[in-house]
């Protein structure tokens, strides 16, 4: 019998989504599994396993939150990928793709087979004998106000410079479009084997941003101590003169697409609000196809001599 587990957001209410699943999974003999941490807020028809039985018998994985709980997700099944699908209820979306209200719909066709898997790449981050996962980005920063972040940068054990900064971003193809992009840096293509490493306000060193192969030894030897965040779950203490590995892990997770057009279309949305140029005809793009046809019958329908609000 095939296995779904749940990950749920840890405050928003998912509950008819939960219910949902559950009956869906009744109806197509699917058992749906979740960690022990969530049981209080579970329907009858979830089977609750510890979260080691969990990465071990699931064969895929319904997300429900936002993009933070997509990632949790990622992060959760990194050392036995199997495919996520991610069920919006956030306000960002990058990675998720259903709302709840196409939730039925999508567990049809995830009953029929009808779906594509998105790999994504994470990077594996060492610090002393603690390691972590980050699909996002891994950030070296200072440890209190008024200090820089100084470390040196190592590649395949070459010394290839150092970097002062505010703090220095360590990105995926998915997290280039986040906090790398904010800070000057290019935006990787998802299909890319790559990470990206981008100085904030460089003061002295490395002052551009350098773009890495996956297969590249990458290491960091903090100056003095630091924080390192790995996809903001929580800081990592890096002694002075301690090193940072970091190491890009293909296809680390697998994302459930369900129509890869309009994904592309509303994260072509998220990014120009970052400020990617885009023509006034390409915006208009962007608007999903009804809306283009309603604005056009409403122009259509305008016609002169009319009065404003009068037919």
């Amino acid at each position: 019998m095939i296995s779904v587990g749940l990950v749920l957001h840890p405050t928003k209410a998912v509950d008819r989504s939960l219910t949902m699943i559950v009956d869906s999974a009744r109806t197509d003999s699917v058992r749906v599994v979740a960690r022990e941490a969530d049981r209080p807020r579970l329907p009858d028809g979830v089977d609750v396993l510890t979260e080691a039985e969990f990465r071990r018998q699931v064969d895929g994985v319904v997300a429900l939150g936002g993009d933070g709980t997509m990632l949790g997700a990622m992060r959760l099944m990194v050392e036995r990928p199997v495919p996520i699908l991610g069920v919006n209820y956030g306000n960002l979306g990058f990675l998720v793709e259903v709302t709840p209200a196409g939730l039925p719909g999508a567990l049809h066709r995830l009953a029929e087979g009808d779906y594509t898997i998105e790999a994504h790449a994470g990077m594996e981050v060492t610090v002393g004998d603690e390691r972590r996962c980050a699909f996002n980005d891994v950030v070296l920063g200072r440890t209190g106000p008024g200090r820089t972040t100084n470390v040196d940068l190592t590649v395949n054990d070459v010394h290839y410079g150092y970097y002062r900064a505010d703090a220095v971003i360590v990105a995926t193809p998915t997290g280039s479009t986040a906090y790398n992009y904010s800070a000057g840096g290019p935006v990787l293509s998802p299909s890319s084997n790559a990470m990206v490493v981008t100085p904030v306000a460089p003061m002295s060193g490395i002052s551009r941003p350098v773009v890495l192969g996956g297969d590249d030894r990458v290491a960091f030897r903090a100056e003095d101590a630091l924080t390192v965040e790995a996809d903001g779950t929580g800081p990592l203490h890096l002694p002075a003169s301690a090193s940072l590995s970091v190491h890009l892990l293909a296809a680390a997770a697998q994302v459930v697409r369900l129509s890869v057009s309009d994904y592309a279309n509303r994260s072509r949305v998220r990014l120009s609000l970052l400020d990617l140029p885009l023509r006034p005809d390409q915006l208009i793009e962007l608007i999903p196809l009804e809306l283009r046809r309603n604005v056009a019958a409403a122009i259509e329908d305008r016609r002169p001599g009319d009065e404003p609000g009068r037919r």
